[in-house]
């Protein structure tokens, strides 16, 4: 048996945890991009965080690598959340929802392979969704630009199946409802007369 080893947090909580205004700011991406809780926000607000806080170091000329510079444009290029030509300044605008949309959920959505983004979700997880023909189950997977194009349905699903059963259900439930009422003489009987209300000539 290995030795038993204590796994790190991967995000870091806000220090305003009690802040209102931040609270509803959360909710509201959590909301928009159909995350499961607020960890998977906080993950993605620490990666930022981390990233611009190496550049301030370079930018400050007290990092103790200089070479930082072009792995950090590289690998952001690389997820396609910069430009080649982009610069450390250029990182200092970027905010959580560049990297929130190369989440593989928020990019299955936008390609229309899911209807809704909660879909798209739920397509991930239950593994119809492949990159390259490979399965791909976790949602947060960042994806690359490269791997955009390759992004396909690892099997056939219908994602429109969902929406049109209560619409089928509702329509039976109304005939037969209809054909019950027809049974007992209600309204919708063949052959009952019409009532005429008061002032009615009948013509």
């Amino acid at each position: 048996m290995g030795a038993p080893r204590r796994n790190r947090r991967k995000f870091a909580k806000p220090k305003d945890i009690w802040n209102l205004q931040r609270i509803n700011s959360d909710n509201a991406l959590r909301a928009a991009y159909g995350l499961k809780n607020m960890k998977e926000l906080w993950k993605a607000q620490s990666n930022l965080s981390r990233i611009r806080g190496n550049v301030r170091l370079l930018l400050s000329g007290n990092a103790p690598n200089q070479q930082m510079e072009p792995n950090i444009i590289s690998s952001l290029s690389r997820y396609g959340i910069v430009g080649g030509g982009a610069k450390l300044d250029d990182v200092l605008d970027l905010n959580v929802n560049i990297f929130l949309d190369r989440r593989l959920q928020s990019v299955v959505f936008k390609k229309g392979l899911a209807r809704t983004i909660k879909q798209s979700r739920q397509l991930i997880t239950h593994g119809f969704i492949a990159i390259g023909g490979k399965k791909v189950s976790r949602p947060g997977y960042m994806v690359a630009a490269a791997e955009e194009q390759q992004i396909a349905y690892y099997k056939q699903v219908d994602i429109n199946a969902g929406a049109q059963a209560p619409k089928q259900a509702g329509g039976a439930n109304a005939q037969a409802e209809g054909e019950e009422e027809e049974a007992a003489g209600g309204p919708g009987a063949a052959g009952t007369p019409e009532i005429k209300g008061a002032g009615e000539t009948g013509e």
